[in-house]
């Protein structure tokens, strides 16, 4: 018999273990890609210094996955967004990457990601209701 644990805060001890074994048996099938890598891109406020925004993202297995991306409503408007997705395509590019994917929910940014050449593979409608979240994937060549 197994024993199931829960968790109602996952606790970084629970969260390490469960990457680190996932991480093992990945490597095992498919040893020739490295760890996967998480990557940051960061916005400061200029008069505090505190990040405010940014990227988020994981490398794995030649390609980047975008987890989050918040633009301060200081910098909305002014080209900010487009900028800091195209510093993470450079940075995919380094690491050997043949693409990007990311998740939007449609009352965030599928347009934005849309001019920029990302292209939806899947959706969830009604996810959260009344709205829909989109998967979009940008090769890079």
């Amino acid at each position: 018999m197994v024993e199931i644990g829960y968790e109602a805060e996952l606790q970084p001890d629970s969260a390490a273990a469960i990457s680190a074994a996932l991480t093992a048996f990945n490597r095992s099938k498919a040893p020739q890609f490295p760890a996967p890598r998480d990557i940051g891109l960061t916005l400061r406020d200029p008069a505090s210094g505190v990040v405010d925004g940014g990227l988020t993202a994981r490398i794995s297995f030649n390609w980047m996955f975008v987890e989050l991306l918040i633009v301060p409503e200081r910098l909305r408007g002014q080209g900010v967004g487009s900028q800091i997705m195209a510093k993470a395509e450079d940075v995919a590019r380094q690491h050997g990457c043949d693409g990007i994917w990311l998740d939007t929910f449609s009352f965030q940014a599928p347009g934005f990601y849309a001019k920029l050449g990302y292209v939806v593979f899947g959706e969830i409608a009604n996810y959260p209701p009344g709205a829909s979240r989109f998967f979009l994937h940008k090769h890079l060549s």
